[in-house]
Formats: C-alpha cells, structure tokens, sequence
C-alpha cells in the first residue's frame, strides 16, 4: 500500500516537472520558431530565441541573419528559396525553411463603384402560377426547373437574356410543343421537358417562372495591378437577392460610382452606402469573376485614389498585425479618404479563407457618418504600416463598428495574380 502511494506522488511530482518544463521561457521560445518563413525582398522578419546561441544560412545572397541576445532577424535580400539552421553551440535544434518572394506592389483603392452582372444565361428567381382554361398551373414548376437553376438553352438555341426566352416561347406555343429547356444547377448541365399554356386572361403563351438576366449594385474598389492591368473588389462573392446563390458571371463591367447618402448603421441595423451610377457610358474595366473573394476583371485604364496613387507593398497573412492600421472608403460624392481601424485578430492563413481578420472602426469622424462598417463598403483596403494587407468584407449584424476583413493575398490569387509558384507537390515556393 505504501510503495502504491510512494508510486503515485513520484508521478506527481514528475508530472509537475514535466508541466513546469514545459511552459518555461526557453522551451516556449522554442516552440514559437516557426517551421518556414515567407518574406519579400527588402522585408525583415524577427524570432525570439533565448536558447540559441547562432544561426547559418546557406546562401548569403538570398538571406542574412542579424542576431543578438535575445532576437534573430531574418533578411530577405533576393528572390529564392534558404534553409535557415538553428544551433545551441554547435549542435543543431532546428531548420526552418525560408522563402523570400519577389519584390511585389499594388495601387490601393477606396473609389465606389458601380456594379453590373450579365449572368451566363438566364436565371429562375421563382415561380408564377397561370390560369388556365384547365386551372392555375406553373409549367416551370410542373417541369422541375428550379429557384436558382440557369437556363442557357430552349431548343439547343442560346439563351442570353430574358428576351430571348420570350421570343422562343412565343413561337413554339402557338405550334403547341413542348420546349427542351437546358438548364445549369450546381455545376451540372440537365435537359427538361416543358410544355407553356396559354393565359386565359390575354391569350398569351407562359412558362410561369420569374427570370433575370443582371444584376447591379455598388460597392469599394480594393487594388489595382499596374503591371497586369488586373483588379479586385467588394472582398465578398455578390449573391442573387431572391436565391441566395452566387451569381454566375458571363460577362459584367464596373462603373465610376457616387455615393450620394448613407444611411447610418446600428446595432441590429447594418447601415448601407446609397449612390448612383456617374457616368454608365464609361466603364472603368469588366468583371470576369465573382468568386468569395470579391469580383475580378481587366481595368481599361489606370486609376487613382487621390491618397496613395503610387503601388504599395503588401503584407501576407502571417505578416498582419493586431493594432492600428486604415482603410480607404467614400462617405460622400467621390472623395475617398483614409479612416482610423483597429485590428482585433488576424489568422496567419496558409490556405485561401475568407473572414481572416475582425476589424474594428475607432475614427470618430466615421463612426459619425456611418456608425461603422455599412454595406457598400466592402471592399475598402485596410492599410498598414505602409502595406496593403487586405479589404473590409461584412458587418457584424449585432456590432456595427466590427467587421470581418480579408488578407490581400487571396483577393490577388483570385484575380490571377500569382506571387507563389507551386512544386510538383502543390507546395508554395517563391516565384
């Protein structure tokens, strides 16, 4: 019985060794070297290390270390790719895998803008029952076409805008046949058999489905690439307002935008931008994407902000920081200006995600205006410490002064701008 309790409180104490080991200061430090370092040219890095006592690189020329006693700095002097090892003495600990990206800019944002989407095909947002002779039917619903599904053929004739599917009915119910309706419902292409009717009330053949063939809203420019002429903006997919479903894109543009209100935001209560469309016969570029990242296209000429027209660096995802930074936005007519935010939290994303850093407004002058973050701002880039790190997305419904903002590098890889390249094995690797 004794060596039994003798037994357990040696664990014990072992235990609690163990635990104390295991959160002191040395071992933490330890712990909290990362596994690969991804920098630009020209950027620094640091890591903490109270234990190790020097570091080598293999080249020189891609990275250099300066270090002193409780802190190493890692360089980035040239595009490439390093192993930095860590050392106690002359016994290694440690490898970390350094990668340094080439030099990289963006112009940032901040104008609004104005949207408009041409979806491919037409798009069901409902139905509509017909009265009949025989009584009130929907022939869309009877032919199990659904809220959502997009409508691309009618007799393996394109289908591009609502017009389209009017003439076809128009013709081919008054020869009494049935249609071939080729439809696009997640990604998968099916074939239904519909049959119109002809409305009692004006002799008209009907399908009894609501349709639309675009979409407009307004929203925040977030970057432009001078080099590729590439851009990104809004930070969010754009939904149907009667689906709920991303809309897909055949083809859209973007407009110069006004904001002419703004309709203040409260807990409970998002706020929104009201503007208008300033001038729809000149388009600043076309829309190509609408993924969750935002929309992305081709801008037809450079454009300024007035603030920060000159390209800015970036910062990656592990690069963020919690504490002050600024976003660029219009709160009335055109004028883009610069406002005070707080990054709350940021996650260091290895993977494209969305929602990757909370952001709260603390500028009184905006909070005045617009109570927060309100919709039609998203998109605004958030600035710091001289580097674009990413957009405002959404509002949070029960705190307008927070919202969620994405990191830079996604919006970028969306748009096709690559600043990785990928091995064999799907791994990143400086380009």
């Amino acid at each position: 019985m004794k060596k039994h309790i003798i037994r357990k409180m040696i664990g014990a104490v072992l235990l609690g060794i163990i635990i104390a080991f295991g959160f002191s200061n040395p071992v933490q430090l330890f712990l909290s070297i990362p596994d690969e370092v991804v920098l630009f040219e020209g950027d620094q890095t640091d890591i903490s290390s109270v234990i190790t006592t020097a570091s080598t690189v293999k080249k020189p020329d891609v990275i250099s270390v300066d270090q002193n006693s409780d802190q190493i700095t890692v360089n980035g002097e040239s595009s490439g790719s390093d192993i930095l090892d860590f050392t106690v003495g002359t016994f290694p600990i440690k490898k970390v895998d350094v990668k340094v990206l080439p030099d990289f800019k963006v112009i940032p944002g901040g104008q609004s803008i104005g949207v408009k989407l041409n979806t491919r095909g037409v798009l069901v947002v409902g139905h509509h029952l017909i009265h009949t002779t025989q009584g009130e039917r929907s022939p869309g619903e009877i032919a199990d076409i659904q809220v959502g599904d997009i409508i691309t053929k009618i007799n393996g004739q394109s289908v591009k805008k609502m017009s389209d599917i009017g003439t076809i009915v128009k013709k081919i119910g008054q020869e009494g046949h049935a249609l071939e309706v080729t439809i696009v419902r997640e990604n998968k292409e099916l074939n239904k058999k519909l049959v119109p009717v002809k409305d009692k009330s004006d002799s008209t053949y009907r399908i009894g489905l609501y349709i639309r063939d675009s979409a407009a809203g307004v929203g925040t420019l977030t970057f432009f690439h001078p080099d590729s002429k590439k851009y990104g903006a809004l930070g969010h997919v754009i939904s149907d307002m009667d689906t709920k479903k991303p809309i897909v894109v055949h083809h859209g543009e973007i407009y110069s935008s006004s904001v002419t209100s703004i309709e203040k935001g409260s807990n409970g209560h998002p706020g929104e931008k009201l503007a208008r469309f300033s001038n729809t016969d000149h388009k600043l570029g076309t829309i190509t994407r609408n993924s969750p990242f935002g929309i992305f296209g081709e801008m037809n000429n450079e454009v300024r902000n007035g603030m920060y027209d000159k390209p800015m660096p970036i910062a990656l995802s592990h690069q963020v920081k919690e504490g002050p930074a600024k976003i660029l936005t219009v709160v009335k007519g055109s004028e883009v200006k610069a406002y005070d935010v707080e990054v709350v939290s940021s996650i260091p994303q290895k993977f494209p995600a969305t929602k990757g850093m909370v952001i709260k407004v603390t500028d009184p002058e905006l909070l005045k205006e617009t109570g927060g973050i309100v919709q039609g701002m998203s998109g605004s880039p958030i600035i710091q410490d001289g580097k674009v790190i990413g957009a405002v997305t959404h509002v949070f419904v029960n705190d307008s002064t927070s919202g969620y903002g994405v990191h830079i590098e996604w919006m970028l890889e969306e748009a096709g701008i690559n600043i990785y390249k990928e091995d064999r094995n799907g791994q990143r690797t400086a380009s």
